[in-house]
């Protein structure tokens, strides 16, 4: 069942396990870690261990996330960052962990000037500056090979965010350009929410279409755990998000040796 949100967020903090080295093993396990080399490996487990002493992890709502859970949530936020460095996740300081899919209260004004209250039930969301959450029912089904993984989602919007606006353009490196991911990335945008209205069948989770900021999420999801879909879909997309990451899931979740 979903948990009130304001309800829950700011209630007293259960202390969470610190991973043994059997939670580290186990969480390492998970598809999405498929083909990483053992020296990206040890750094990705590093990283993890970066966050983990850098990052407030405050269950509630009566979560109890086990060992696992926290070596599981450190790998996935490490692995968008493995050549890029902790750094990228400066400004914020708390993960919070509900137990299941939370309900956010909010109100949005309608094209008339009129003011709904909103009650959306979320699997993960991220604060400008402030904490990003996740469900611990969604971390379970998270890095299985399909294209989904909550972690990975919220901390591409925590990159998004560093440019000040959320809006799916993360700060770029020095040798790329602006021009380059815009031509890339809004006639994919545009392609894809004219399939999502139109009714198409979409392999990519149609919540891409939502607005930029969540098409670069979910991307980056299926950059990571689902790469030969967002290739096949939109490779100039992926071309760009390689270069951004530094990384390429292809590479190693495909051996070319194999072709």
């Amino acid at each position: 069942m979903a948990k009130g949100f304001f309800a829950t967020l700011f209630v007293r903090p259960q202390p969470v396990p610190t991973p043994s080295a059997a939670d580290w093993y186990e969480a390492s396990g998970a598809a999405l870690f498929a083909g990483i080399l053992t020296d990206d490996l040890a750094r990705l487990q590093d990283l993890a261990g970066q966050l983990l002493a850098d990052k407030t992890f405050t269950p509630v709502a009566d979560a109890h996330p086990t060992g696992a859970d926290i070596a599981g949530i450190a790998l996935r936020a490490a692995l968008p960052i493995l050549k890029l460095g902790l750094s990228w996740y400066q400004g914020w300081s708390e993960v919070v962990l509900y137990p299941a899919p939370f309900i956010h209260e909010t109100e949005e004004m309608d094209a008339h000037g009129v003011v709904h209250a909103m009650h959306p039930i979320r699997s993960g969301e991220a604060w400008t500056g402030g904490p990003l959450i996740l469900s611990l029912d969604d971390l379970k089904g998270s890095g299985r090979g399909a294209g989904y993984d909550v972690v990975i989602h919220e901390f591409a919007h925590k990159l998004d965010m560093a440019n000040g606006v959320v809006n799916g353009l993360p700060p770029l490196h020095g040798d790329m350009l602006v021009e380059d991911w815009a031509a890339a990335f809004e006639p994919a945008y545009r392609d894809f929410c004219r399939r999502v209205d139109a009714g198409e069948e979409m392999e990519i989770d149609p919540y891409a279409s939502e607005n930029p900021a969540e098409f670069f999420a979910v991307l980056s999801e299926y950059f990571f755990d689902l790469p030969e879909v967002l290739v096949e879909a939109y490779p100039a997309v992926y071309e760009q998000m390689r270069r951004f990451f530094r990384q390429d899931p292809m590479e190693r979740f495909y051996d070319s040796s194999d072709t």
